[in-house]
């Protein structure tokens, strides 16, 4: 692979709903450009983005893929992302360092959830949007159904192909360019005349293709009316300009097939003509003030240093690897760098260009502005961090992941295991933003989140490859017990063996102490007990709040009042008045009325239309208070909040309900309590164990 300047560069994020094809179509364009010999598939287990143990396994991406292309003297990176929604985080990693986003749409199922979580990312940092109708050789594969999904689903964009198909289904052979009016057979090497049944309405669509180019640049608006008709490098100019101007919002489209080759050079030839070079970009950055500011383009070799790390790797055999896109200036192998996020220095090694595992030497060991790379072993960067100049440190804004959705209690199956278990983890999350680990003190378990299901599957999988072995189950819900009215108590702890004895008494008052935790104090006058034993009280309901009273959860929200005591001038001591004071806690804490709290949380669900009805009835067997409903095009959004026991495997059910086809995301609202015929049986469950006690 030779050197690439900054202008010679494209950085794509190759996006969509899994099973569009976004693979096989890498695969294609690399065989098309010579890069492999032979084209890989999915179902053999050999391509080059999924190049993972894991992923070959399970026959899908689950993490995204550098794949560079060398083409027309242009290197274009493409970052292959996974389809699957739990994965997004390395979705929104990819597209925050592309420079455009190419969303790949199956021609039979249309807009599915994957494509409009990918949309909806695009819009937020502002890329350009190319759209690719993927998979037309398919039965049941229809180019204008699809291109109306897309024009339903985004009411917002225009739409503008640029490719339309020459047939379809089994018959689909090629695609027609309506820049050049030529027809392109198989992979598109080769121009044609056009069929002559397609002359008309190819016509038609050029025509609509030149007027939103029209749109971009006065210009070619003023040159179009006199003319009526504008060059092929002002179709192609007009275009780009289209696409990354946030007020046209106009969207080219392409055809392809990645599985049969078809369509797919023409598409390498509009990445290196509608997608901006990154010279071009301008960076969101975070000032050293905490304030939001820009890198303004030109970004170029001599500009100050701002390389952003979007993800990070464990290799058996190399160590950690770090993938990083530069913004602004270029690295060298052999220099120091400073990481602004962590106020470290760094050292580099030698810098590599990945394809799928294989690695690259890069050229002279230097990096332009622009391009993507990686580098091993970095000592404190992780995922998010920048690396720029300790004269001039710069921060580029890392992207906003979402709250995690699913959750398991970790079993360490060997005291091994369990020694090694929170190193293999704090790894794991390095590398995946998306993930979270922490030991909850509440439950008394270990917690793994992420973003559904397989996501935490994977995990674990990795983490036995680390060498670790752990089992997993359901966890518990973080109930929190609290007393609804004032309870008093007065407990005497009196004991005598031997010599020495003991003897404390307390008696206490409880009240509500709504949204204030834990409060303690007194209000005894006239030396009942002496000042000194207080903290010994408080010590011993300490002790009772950690591991509750009627259910074994943490008690919150109580005020402690002391009222009144006795003590005895020779045995009362400090082990005493903590017995005391934990007695007196638990008796009045049975006598305030109390009740278990749970976790409520809110909860956006979108779906099709369809099937918002069979949705919200499943919402009603949840405990959901339902609070908006809106639909838009062909999706339906559901607001409402549900408690969390009720939510423990949604990710699991609402897939299985929607056929993958919904998504929903949940963040923490309030604890509230939980209705009586839920919470007997988990206070009796308790019982049973307390009673040895």
């Amino acid at each position: 692979m030779k050197e690439y300047t900054s202008d010679k560069l494209r950085n794509v994020a190759f996006v969509g709903h899994q099973g569009s094809g976004k693979t096989s179509l890498v695969e294609a364009l690399l065989y098309n450009t010579g890069a492999v010999t032979r084209a890989g598939r999915v179902e053999d287990k050999n391509t080059v983005s999924d190049w993972d143990e894991e992923e070959r396994e399970r026959g899908m991406s689950l993490g995204t893929s550098l794949v560079p292309i060398e083409f027309n003297d242009t290197k274009i990176n493409i970052l292959d992302t996974p389809g699957y929604t739990d994965f997004q985080g390395d979705v929104k990693s990819a597209i925050r360092v592309a420079d455009s986003v190419v969303v790949v749409v199956d021609a039979v199922s249309g807009v599915e959830v994957g494509t409009m979580l990918a949309w909806e990312w695009a819009e937020v940092y502002q890329q350009p949007i190319i759209v690719t109708i993927n998979k037309l050789d398919r039965e049941n594969a229809n180019f204008e159904r699809t291109l109306n999904d897309l024009r339903e689903s985004f009411p917002d964009y225009k739409f503008i192909p640029v490719m339309v198909p020459v047939g379809s289904e089994a018959s689909f052979r090629g695609v027609i360019n309506l820049v050049t009016m030529k027809a392109y057979y198989d992979a598109g090497k080769d121009r044609s005349d056009l069929p002559g049944e397609l002359e008309a309405s190819a016509a038609v669509a050029r025509t609509v293709l030149i007027e939103a180019a029209a749109e971009a640049d006065d210009a070619f608006i003023e040159k179009y009316f006199a003319e009526g008709d504008l060059t092929s490098d002002e179709i192609r100019d007009g275009m780009r300009k289209a696409a990354r101007d946030a007020y046209l919002k106009t969207v080219p489209v392409f055809v392809t097939s990645g599985a049969k080759n078809v369509g797919t050079i023409p598409l390498m030839e509009a990445l290196v003509a509608y997608v901006s070079p990154p010279t071009d970009r301008r960076v969101q950055i975070l000032q050293p003030d905490g304030e939001l500011g820009f890198l303004m383009p030109p970004q170029q070799d001599s500009g100050p240093l701002a390389a952003y790390v979007f993800k990070t790797t464990t290799d058996r055999f190399v160590g950690t690897m770090s993938y990083f896109r530069i913004f602004s200036g270029s690295i060298s192998g052999g220099s120091t760098v400073y990481n602004a996020t962590r106020g470290s220095d760094e050292r580099f090694g030698t810098l590599m260009i990945l394809r799928g595992k294989e690695q690259i030497n890069a050229p002279g060991n230097v990096l332009h502005a622009g391009d993507i790379g990686v580098v091993t072993k970095l000592t404190a960067t992780k995922a998010g961090d920048t690396l720029s100049t300790k004269d001039k440190p710069i921060q580029v804004t890392r992207p906003e992941m979402p709250e995690p959705l699913y959750t398991v209690a970790l079993l360490p199956r060997t005291q091994a295991d369990s020694a090694k278990m929170g190193q293999v983890l704090t790894t794991l999350i390095e590398s995946d933003p998306t993930l979270r680990w922490r030991q909850d003190a509440s439950i008394k378990q270990t917690v793994l989140e992420g973003m559904g299901d397989m996501h935490v599957t994977v995990a674990i999988s990795r983490a036995q490859k680390l060498g670790v072995n752990i089992d997993t189950e359901v966890p518990k819900v973080p109930y929190k017990e609290t007393i609804t009215q004032n309870g008093t108590a007065t407990y005497r702890h009196k004991k005598q063996s031997g010599g020495a004895g003991q003897f404390g008494e307390v008696a206490l008052r409880l009240e509500p102490n709504a949204g204030s935790g834990f409060e303690f104090s007194s209000q005894v006058f006239g030396g009942a007990i002496s000042s000194s034993f207080f903290p010994s009280i408080e010590k011993g309901i300490n002790q009772v709040l950690s591991e509750g009273v009627i259910a074994g959860y943490p008690i919150v929200d109580v005020k402690a009042i002391v009222v009144d005591g006795k003590m005895h001038p020779v045995d009362s001591k400090d082990i005493a008045f903590q017995i005391a004071g934990r007695g007196a806690f638990r008796e009045a804490f049975n006598a305030a009325k109390p009740v278990l709290t749970e976790p409520v949380m809110q909860v956006r669900i979108v779906v099709p239309e369809p099937m918002m009805g069979d949705i919200l009835s499943d919402l009603n067997t949840r405990r959901a208070r339902v609070q908006g409903m809106d639909t838009e095009g062909k999706k339906s959004t559901i607001t409402a909040q549900v408690p969390l026991a009720e939510m423990m495997r949604y990710s699991t059910d609402l897939r299985s309900m929607t056929g993958g086809r919904g998504l929903y995301t949940m963040t923490f609202s309030h604890y509230e309590t939980v209705p009586s015929h839920v919470a007997q049986p988990i206070i009796a469950q308790h019982k049973p164990q307390e009673e040895p006690s």
